[in-house]
């Protein structure tokens, strides 16, 4: 479940250099040698060491691959293997930096503007373990117990208590947030319910179009056959809103019908979308077509993610000023108590 996979960043910048040299006539073993010395991280060295051996070996890239586990994500392996095969691979890691370098620049905006309201937010929860310590040294001077928080915690075995309930929900978000990306099946209710919320899950959805506009666009553009490129699109939504209707779709590709045909029948496609699919089939510019509506959505996302980032940024803004609010009253109600016993 924990396999190192590498990440966003270091694979833009590894399909970039890789394009670099590629195009500029230097052979892949060469190439792939390179950046196995470059790599860095405690499982990264020994995967690109058993892709570059593989190559020695004298297999295509797509089958060396494999040899490096679940390191890289599906869609570089298949554009990989598919680049190879046609002859453009330099062409198809430029288009993979293009697509890894738009996520990347999407995580530092969300980062970076939420970054604020998540050290307000860990401020007060070491204030909270402050006062906790505190509480107990209390005990000790006044003869009696001292819980100025309702929490009935105090002293350094309290605070224990209470660093370990923090410890625990902080693992509990890392667990949901891996178990999301690497679609774990009990999320997917979850996830459902998410999608169909009215404003948030507008902007997923958003979020999720994006990242298939682009995958369509690439693996059309790489010359992948039609029911492999889909199928691959729809798993990089990483959603199970759209990943459902995966045999669906396979089925009507196969069948015979059109991609327009395919997609419609799901019914969870906005009608923007589909009409560019039906213009770019009608035109044979189908490729085109995705890259116009990749960008399209790109830009959609990036708004939508401003607001998931103002969103996100408001509830934990909201999460620190209940405890602000909670910890005065509190103080307050024991400070009136002790004045009201005085009497």
């Amino acid at each position: 479940m924990f396999g190192q996979r590498i990440s966003v960043g270091q694979l833009a910048g590894l399909c970039r250099r890789l394009s670099i040299s590629l195009m500029a006539g230097l052979p892949i073993r060469t190439v792939w040698e390179r950046e196995t010395q470059r790599m860095t991280g405690w499982a990264g060295p020994a995967r690109m060491r058993a892709v570059f051996e593989a190559i020695e070996q004298g297999e295509s890239l797509g089958d060396a691959l494999r040899a490096a586990g679940d390191f890289f994500p599906p869609l570089f392996c298949e554009i990989a293997g598919v680049g190879d095969q046609t002859g453009h691979l330099g062409e198809a890691f430029a288009q993979l930096a293009d697509h890894y370098d738009g996520l990347v620049r999407l995580r530092r905006s969300f980062l970076g503007a939420i970054a604020w309201p998540v050290i307000e937010l860990a401020l007060a929860v070491l204030i909270v373990g402050g006062l906790i310590y505190i509480q107990g040294w209390l005990s000790g001077v006044r003869g009696h117990a001292v819980d100025l928080l309702g929490f009935g915690l105090s002293g350094a075995r309290g605070l224990t208590v209470y660093l370990a309930l923090v410890g625990a929900s902080v693992a509990g978000i890392f667990l949901s947030v891996h178990a999301v990306r690497h679609g774990l099946r009990w999320v997917r209710p979850l996830q459902r319910l998410l999608y169909r919320l009215p404003w948030l899950g507008s902007a997923l959805r958003t979020l999720a179009l994006a990242r298939l506009a682009w995958t369509l666009q690439l693996t059309f553009e790489s010359g992948m056959p039609v029911r492999r490129a889909m199928s691959l699109s729809l798993r990089s939504t990483q959603t199970p809103y759209f990943t459902d209707h995966l045999r669906e779709v396979n089925d009507a590709i196969e069948a015979g019908e059109t991609v327009l045909e395919a997609l419609s029948q799901t019914g969870v496609f906005p009608p923007e979308f589909l009409d560019v699919v039906a213009i770019g089939e009608e035109s044979g510019e189908l490729v085109e077509a995705m890259e116009r509506v990749a960008r399209m959505y790109q830009a959609q996302a990036e708004a939508s993610l401003r607001a998931l980032t103002m969103l996100a940024g408001w509830a934990v803004w909201l999460g620190v000023a209940a405890i602000i609010i909670f910890m005065i009253f509190r103080l307050a109600g024991a400070y009136l108590g002790a004045i009201q016993g005085a009497f």
